[in-house]
């Protein structure tokens, strides 16, 4: 009853909204670029000097999305496109006021959007402003790549096999793209996709747009395409594989009590394969992810477990079909619980669209056992549908099951330690309307274990409203006590929340000052009973300036009453007794510093009191500086002083990490990372050099190094050597 009680006002306005948004036509639906097939054969050069170039339909006349949306863009932008059997092509020419510099942070593929002078490109094959691709380069070359969901969200985790080439003058740049068919999946016989193109010239502080977006929307946002026409359906796939098979050399050491490192040499990869042109099936065997960029650490002063993004290839094309239901902290399936310290045998996955409407997630990855610990061989299989109803919304089904295979053979001890199986099941339904302005959600997850310790629910809703001016936000969720989302993320249970927002800008009439305005947000927390077990209350005002620089300051007011001990240094000092209550309030200020400048920096503080009656003072800061566009220097600085009365006393601590990231040119780079964190007694270095030598193809050269600090001193190294290749047909 509790959880039907808190979500019928959320559901009663989502099924209001349906019949307001359901059918409206497509906001850009008459801005329209056509299509041609060419029998030349282009040379991508950046220099766009065939006859096909001479004879396509320019896309021109951009419109200003920032800083102010009601006017024409003042850099002038022309993209063009055409096609043969095998491949799509684009070519876009920038203008600009000679003079003006050029601003790229480096040659680091999926490069920083707002750091840089870049072009992006936005497709959405199946017509449905939900799901596409982005393609993009920056001013100097550097490519951009990503998988679109959730009607404009990129995940440039994604890599797939293109060409691209920049020229630069005096007065434009010029970008050439050529992106196999193979690469990207797309509906047979269709003739019309969305798509749009977008610029960022920060020379100018101005984003713009092919076709005419609000303000408060990304470029990116499929609601405001337009239509690309072409002049007969883009080829027909026929067979379409890639086999990515690796070679990776390991040598290492440990002196870390209770870790052993072995030297090894392993053989694996990945087999993708067309089922159609819109369906893909992806095997791995043996995979091995050490090339994977390192996690950026985070200081914890929470009571709860922190959240760090996949960052694996096998699992990240299509991976909202997996990773999007429910919430951030309502997942029933997040991939890092898979493989992360655990030998991953094999995996496989079908992904992709079945038709327009209907797009199919199917996954099973095997893991190996650990002899040292008794984890037995798991297997992990997932089902994802979404089906599309009205203009953009869509009905989502997963079923997500754990199983430890052999369990029967495993001693008691071991039988308590892990757990025989955990199922979820869920359903969701995710409103878009047509012109992008009210998004919602609802679900209802269910799960499933040997017992019925393992039995419970987790239920949200939410509803969003976005215009120029005004934006707010309801939301509320249900965890029960037994809800066990094992593959999940999940990181507290037995709770109601309640969440709101709402924010108003000013836009003035300012040279300076873009926008500003009030906001305010509220996180409620209460037992299953409607006792207040949290909250934090925040009231702020944030101005943006025309330069792209921003300002904010939050006055904040938050209340914990803890239902288990909690040490608030969360350093391994004396615990606070479950039952406490606590109460404090303190300020957030933040500035932003613009990304034209070749020194960059984003400052924040936290200041105010804390856990019984104490003071907490926290400073973190994010530096750049660039020697564009081959050397970026970055270090992130966090700085807390716990100010507490006995037995803590004064508990003061550093994160800091710096990065330098080399792009001798955009087939070969060199990143080095350097963190230290100081509440964890921990030293790491993680240093990559990655030579691209054909697309999607790589070397790898990877040292990592983890220092244990006292008490518990100890270190471990490895050096690995990889190698990929990337076989297409």
């Amino acid at each position: 009853m509790i959880n039907r009680h808190f979500s019928t006002p959320v559901s009663i306005a989502i099924a209001m909204l349906f019949c307001a948004f359901s059918h409206a036509q497509k906001a850009n639906a008459d801005y329209k670029i056509h299509l041609y097939k060419t029998n030349e054969t282009l040379t991508i050069d950046g220099k766009g000097n065939e006859a096909t170039w001479q004879k396509a339909e320019p896309a021109k006349d951009f419109f200003m999305v920032l800083p102010m949306d009601d006017r024409k863009a003042t850099q002038p932008s022309e993209v063009k496109m055409a096609y043969d059997e095998r491949q799509l092509y684009l070519l876009a020419t920038f203008f600009k006021t000679p003079g003006n510099t050029y601003v790229v942070e480096s040659l680091r593929r999926d490069f920083s959007f707002g750091g840089n002078d870049n072009f992006l490109l936005f497709m959405d094959p199946f017509n449905n402003q939900t799901t596409g691709f982005s393609f993009g380069a920056n001013a100097y070359g550097a490519q951009w790549d990503g998988t679109m969901s959730n009607g404009g969200s990129i995940d440039l985790n994604w890599d797939s096999k293109w060409v691209s080439e920049v020229r630069n003058h005096e007065d434009k740049w010029v970008v050439e793209m050529a992106i196999p068919f193979k690469s990207i999946r797309y509906e047979k016989d269709v003739t019309e996709w969305g798509v749009n193109f977008s610029r960022l010239d920060l020379s100018t502080n101005e984003k713009s747009s092919w076709t005419p977006i609000p303000r408060q929307f990304p470029t990116a946002s499929l609601a405001y395409t337009g239509t690309m026409v072409w002049d007969n359906p883009p080829p027909k796939q026929g067979l379409n594989y890639s086999i990515i098979p690796y070679v990776l050399g390991t040598v290492g050491n440990s002196s870390i009590e209770d870790i052993t490192y072995d030297n090894e040499f392993k053989v694996g990869g990945d087999v993708k394969l067309g089922l159609t042109s819109s369906l893909n099936l992806d095997l791995t065997i043996n995979p091995d992810f050490s090339q994977a960029e390192a996690d950026r650490q985070v200081a914890n002063l929470t009571r709860f477990e922190l959240f760090f993004p996949e960052r694996r290839q096998f699992f990240l094309e299509n991976a909202d079909l997996f990773a999007n239901f429910g919430y951030d902290e309502i997942r029933p399936f997040f991939s890092r619980r898979i493989g992360l310290g655990v030998p991953i045998i094999a995996g496989a996955r079908v992904s992709g669209n079945l038709n327009r409407n209907l797009r199919l997630g199917l996954m099973d990855m095997q893991t190996d056992k650990i002899d040292e610990t008794g984890l037995p061989s798991q297997n992990f299989a997932v089902l994802s549908l979404q089906q599309k109803v009205f203009s953009r919304s869509n009905i989502g089904l997963m079923f997500v099951n754990k199983e430890s295979l052999d369990y029967n053979a495993l001693t008691d001890d071991l039988k308590s330690e892990y757990t025989k199986f955990n199922r979820n099941l869920g359903l969701e339904y995710n409103l878009a309307s047509t012109d992008n302005k009210y998004n919602g959600k609802m679900f209802m997850l269910k799960s499933f274990g040997p017992d019925s310790s393992y039995n419970g629910m987790a239920q949200g809703a939410h509803l969003a409203y976005s215009s120029r001016k005004w934006s707010w936000r309801v939301q509320q969720e249900y965890i029960s006590e037994n809800f066990t989302s094992e593959v999940g993320f999940v990181p507290r249970n037995n709770y109601i929340k309640l969440e709101g927002s709402v924010g108003y800008l000013f836009l003035p009439a300012s040279e300076k000052i873009v926008s500003h305005g009030p906001q305010y947000k509220g996180f409620y927390y209460f037992d299953p009973s409607m006792n207040s077990t949290d909250y934090v209350s925040i009231v702020g005002y944030a101005l943006n300036f025309l330069d792209r620089s921003s300002l904010s300051l939050d006055v904040f007011n938050e209340y914990v009453q803890l239902l288990a001990p909690f040490d608030p240094t969360n350093t391994g000092q004396e615990e606070l007794a479950a039952g406490t209550r606590h109460h404090w309030n303190g300020v957030y200020i933040s500035y932003n510093s613009r990304p034209k400048n070749l020194f960059t920096y984003n400052l924040t503080s936290r200041l105010g009191r804390y856990f019984s009656g104490g003071y907490r003072s926290n400073i973190n800061a994010e530096l750049g500086y660039r020697f564009q566009p081959y050397v970026s220097l970055g270090a992130r600085l966090s700085y807390n002083n716990l100010d507490l009365p006995e037995p803590w006393y004064t508990t003061d601590f550093w994160l800091v990490g710096t990065e330098a990231d080399i792009t001798f040119t955009n087939k070969l780079f060199w990143n080095t990372l350097f963190q230290y964190n100081e509440q964890s007694n921990n030293f790491g270095i993680n240093s990559r050099l990655q030579w691209r030598y054909a697309p999607a193809s790589d070397l790898f050269l990877v040292f990592n190094n983890n220092e244990q600090l006292s008490p518990l001193e100890g270190n471990l190294w490895s050096l690995t050597i990889k190698f990929t290749y990337w076989f297409n047909r």
